[in-house]
């Protein structure tokens, strides 16, 4: 199995934050992992409680409109997000033609875990609980980092994923994980009962009634956040007053 070997840095973020009341927080950010700097978006609302890292699934990258459009529902309830690329630009060049790395889930994950680690040590963030959100591949990478790291990830969810890529880590994963799939997506329902089946950790399996695998029917993927959004409220300890304005957000209008 291949494992990049984390590099610890200590860049920091973009730009001041007002830490003593973790005023709202947007930056485009440069995060240092073994052998690769991957871009990403950070963003944090007043007062946020908790950052959702968002693992977009191969052939994909932060641009997704759907993780970008379950981001802002995530922001309105208070969540902080950092969606990013596991490629580099490079990279991402390189699949297009070959499909050659989006399907390297050991990759992936180290990457996963070397991000995981950079928020860590951001001074600015301290004390902030962190989260997995996988779609697609990303669900196996965001499984499999979990099992790695333990107690530092408090809830993993899975929207239309393929969780049981992530083989033999599944019983390994401690924190609460939830796994949602569209009604009719009917090979990933297959393939994620079998997955939820060898979960050991407090887990629930969610199905949205008439949705295909990309959640584009009208009201889906509203549906996909907003029980997202249960799931981290209640495994985050983020205070159940926040006001919803999910209904404020557009859904994507294309399939990526």
């Amino acid at each position: 199995m291949y494992h990049e070997p984390f590099k610890s840095h200590a860049a920091q973020l973009p730009g001041p934050m007002n830490t003593s009341s973790r005023g709202a927080y947007h930056a485009t950010v440069n995060i240092p992992t073994a052998y690769a700097d991957l871009q990403g978006e950070l963003h944090l609302p007043a007062h946020a409680h908790g950052v959702v890292i968002f693992v977009h699934g191969g052939g994909s990258n932060r641009s997704s409109p759907r993780n970008q459009f379950v981001a802002k529902c995530f922001h309105a309830a208070g969540f902080g997000t950092l969606l990013f690329d596991l490629l580099t630009r490079k990279e991402q060049q390189q699949d297009a033609s070959t499909s050659a790395l989006r399907f390297d889930l050991d990759q992936q994950t180290e990457r996963l875990v070397g991000v995981t680690h950079w928020l860590e040590e951001q001074p600015e963030l301290h004390g902030l609980k962190l989260a997995y959100f996988g779609s697609s591949t990303g669900a196996a990478s965001a499984l499999m980092a979990a099992a790695r790291l333990g107690d530092s990830i408090a809830a993993v969810v899975s929207r239309g994923g393929r969780p049981d890529l992530a083989g033999s880590a599944l019983p390994q994963v401690r924190c609460p994980t939830l796994l949602i799939v569209g009604g009719y997506d009917e090979l990933v329902l297959c393939l994620n009962n079998e997955a939820f089946e060898k979960l050991r950790c407090e887990k629930d399996f969610r199905v949205v009634p008439c949705a295909t695998h990309l959640f584009a029917e009208p009201g889906r993927l509203e549906q996909v956040a907003q029980i997202s959004e249960d799931w981290f409220l209640r495994h985050m300890g983020i205070s159940a007053t926040w006001h919803r304005r999910s209904s404020q957000v557009f859904p994507p209008h294309d399939s990526k």
